[in-house]
């Protein structure tokens, strides 16, 4: 068998932990291995979608999936371990061997670049979606890799900066994803990230790489570093880092001469080709797999419609959703034709369409005005281009908002009398290599936004007719000072192809939304922990821009809110349904080391829907200071029918409701009541329940 045989040279070794730069294979694919002893395997991004760029005139089209924040606002792990099996079939059509997705950095704060590619403010339900997506790509003989290992949660300056952080928030926080993953998946790979973490890059980090990593936590795979990162290929291997990606020939030089002077360890060496090599013969190209090239990219849409139609998150609903059948809309906002299915950089895909909000509710029976739609499909092909407007779902080009209110008063009147509704699409983007900004045009609405809603809203709602707002966007954006405007408002993030298929869907009442928000939305940028103080987010000037500090400490998202007192504009796990739903029931139980709560939920309304239940739990005052609550279980109901219930019976570890205590470096739960409380958002809580910790229990790392 290929591989075997007499035992490895000190250059066979060196050469297979670093990378041969991009694919030979297959062209536009990330990068690939070496062949020694054993073939090269392809590695290709990324989370939404495979992504292998065009490449001789010729093109790969791939499924454009939701984005993972959008896969964890369906908060339903079974769809997202279908995307990624179905991720995984068109690895395998094109010959990809490992995926370099997913993603499962924080939501520290909205406004990352990248969080479109991560799942969600919250460890356990990042971990959760993870570990799904994980299992659906390995599922067909694909590896995934867990990424940014570990603290990545910026894009400022994002190669050299020093996240500086608490062990016991990052082990609470921002390590626990990580670990949810790694022991429920068993990913293949793990790529390690590019920032420092506390003074050393996370790739050079031995504590986080071996200590943490494989000897606490047990994972056996290949860690590979991200493209170019660190500034020592001999301190990456020695920490425990397998892989040096995209590699070079000097890379392997310097390998070797370190190899001989002894400043890299032989044994750490050794280990890291076995690694390697173990990794090879798990492939599908190890294994004789040729590609064929033709993955069921229609089936693939219907996974695609599936995920997009249950993250889809209704934010507000006063009686305007949904629209009955034949209903005539005026849609305004050059949305409907700019409509966003992803976001930029690694993130990007190439799909043979997608669906814009103007397409899907032209075909999904709603009357649109066309005289109001052309005016906006002109005015965007003169602002943009022809040709800006061919690449904009196949290629990787973004532009800022264009002015919106293109819409004379007496226009917007004369659409207002005809029409029963008003759909106004605002959408906003962001990607790898920068970070969103506090400003207009992107946390902020622009001015022509607002005059737009201004105008829209006096117009339709002085004569009695509904409007609608659809965000289409990467994360959230203020809403506070101008959702009082509007009937309702639908959160459709980036979600993927079918954009406008599932949007028509939602707003005609085919879909019930059942997504719920897998992070808060705040009222204002500056109710945000880390935009308390310049060093705490690395978008705003400091003194030095290569540091940033986790001031909140474990306080992230709605633990910060909920324990100070912080009113958001939308709590985490909120989402609204064209049906109603009653909890009752509750029954919580300790036995045999683990808690036992089951409850039911009832669909009480008049239409089919599902539900997100979440459970959390209310720690007492002890010695180790504790957010308000934390959510520790989540279950979606199945499709309920008016009147029909499901029993929800979950269970959660006593270790999972432990703290880290950095002076002792050990899990600790503390003594004392607890409560459970269980409801439809983590400030919608319907019933509570309590139990007693008798003595104090204590767990190793």
């Amino acid at each position: 068998m290929r591989g075997r045989g007499p035992g490895l040279s000190l250059e066979e070794k060196a050469s297979l932990v670093v990378g041969w730069g991009s694919s030979r294979r297959l062209p536009g694919a990330a990068g690939e291995t070496r062949p020694v002893r054993v073939p090269s395997i392809v590695t290709a991004d990324g989370p939404s979608g495979l992504r292998v760029e065009p490449s001789g005139g010729r093109r790969w089209f791939a499924t454009a999936f939701p984005v993972p924040t959008m896969l964890a606002a369906t908060w339903n792990p079974e769809v997202v371990e279908r995307v990624g099996r179905a991720i995984g079939e068109e690895c395998r059509a094109y010959g990809v061997d490992v995926l370099l997705a997913p993603g499962v950095n924080m939501h520290r704060h909205p406004l990352c670049g990248r969080n479109f590619e991560y799942f969600s403010e919250d460890p356990l339900l990042s971990g959760e979606m993870a570990a799904a997506y994980v299992r659906g790509v390995q599922s067909v003989g694909v590896g995934a890799t867990l990424k940014h290992f570990a603290a990545n949660d910026q894009e400022t300056n994002r190669t050299v900066i020093d996240t500086v952080v608490s062990e016991r928030a990052l082990r609470e926080i921002y390590l626990k994803p990580f670990e949810i993953a790694v022991k429920k998946a068993k990913p293949w790979c793990v790529m390690s990230s590019y920032n420092k973490l506390n003074g050393k890059y996370s790739s050079q980090n031995e504590w986080l790489l071996t200590r943490v990593l494989r000897e606490e936590w047990g994972f056996d795979g290949v860690v590979m570093t991200d493209w170019g990162a660190g500034d020592d290929s001999v301190e990456q291997v020695n920490a425990g880092n397998d892989l040096i990606m995209p590699g070079s020939d000097e890379a392997v030089e310097k390998l070797l001469e370190a190899a001989r002077s002894g400043r890299l360890r032989l044994e750490a060496l050794e280990a890291s080709a076995e690694r390697v090599l173990r990794l090879v013969r798990k492939s599908l190209t190890y294994r004789g797999y040729r590609p064929r090239g033709a993955p069921d990219l229609d089936g693939h849409a219907r996974v695609a419609y599936e995920a997009a139609s249950e993250g889809v998150v209704l934010l507000k609903n006063e009686g305007a959703l949904p629209l009955g059948p034949g209903a005539r809309v005026a849609l305004f906002g050059t949305g409907q034709v700019e409509t966003l299915k992803g976001g930029m950089g690694s993130g990007h895909t190439h799909p043979r369409y997608v669906v814009t909000v103007l397409e899907g509710l032209k075909s999904g029976g709603l009357l649109v005005d066309e005289e109001l739609s052309s005016i906006y499909e002109r005015y965007v092909r003169e602002a943009r281009g022809e040709e800006f407007l061919e690449k904009l779902y196949l290629d990787e080009v973004y532009a800022d908002p264009l002015p919106q209110d293109i819409v004379s008063e007496g226009d917007a009147a004369r659409f207002a009398e005809r029409n029963d509704a008003a759909v106004v699409v605002l959408y906003r983007v962001s990607g790898e290599g920068w970070d969103r900004r506090p400003v207009r045009g992107d946390f902020y609405l622009t001015e022509s936004e607002e005059r737009l809603l201004r105008l829209v809203s006096r117009e339709f709602r002085g004569r009695g007719k509904k409007v609608v707002v659809v965000l289409n966007v990467c994360g959230p954006i203020e809403v506070a000072s101008w959702r009082d405007l509007v009937d309702a408002i639908l959160v459709v993030w980036l979600p993927g192809q079918e954009a406008g298929r599932v949007v028509a869907d939602v707003l005609a009442g085919r879909v019930n939304p059942s997504g719920k928000l897998p992070m808060t939305w705040p009222r204002d940028w500056t109710d945000v922990p880390a935009a308390k103080a310049p060093e705490c987010y690395p978008g705003l000037p400091v003194e030095d821009p290569r540091r940033v500090v986790y001031c909140e400490g474990v306080y992230v998202g709605y633990r910060y809110y909920d324990t100070f007192g912080v009113e958001p504009a939308y709590e985490f796990g909120y989402g609204l349904s064209y049906t109603k739903f009653e909890y009752r029931g509750l029954r919580v139980a300790l036995s045999r080391g683990a808690l036992k709560v089951s409850f039911e939920v009832v669909n009480a309304g008049s239409r089919p829907g599902k539900e997100v239940a979440q459970v959390y739990v209310r720690a007492p005052r002890g010695r180790i200071d504790k957010p308000f609550q934390e959510l520790k279980a989540f279950r979606k109901t199945r499709l309920l029918e008016p009147g029909e219930a499901e029993r929800i019976k979950l269970r959660v570890s006593l270790r999972d409701l432990a703290s880290f205590d950095e002076r002792e470096k050990v899990w600790v739960v503390e003594p004392g009541e607890y409560e459970v409380r269980v409801g439809s958002s983590s400030r919608d809580i319907r019933l509570t329940e309590h139990f007693e910790v008798k003595q104090e229990l204590r767990f190793a790392p």
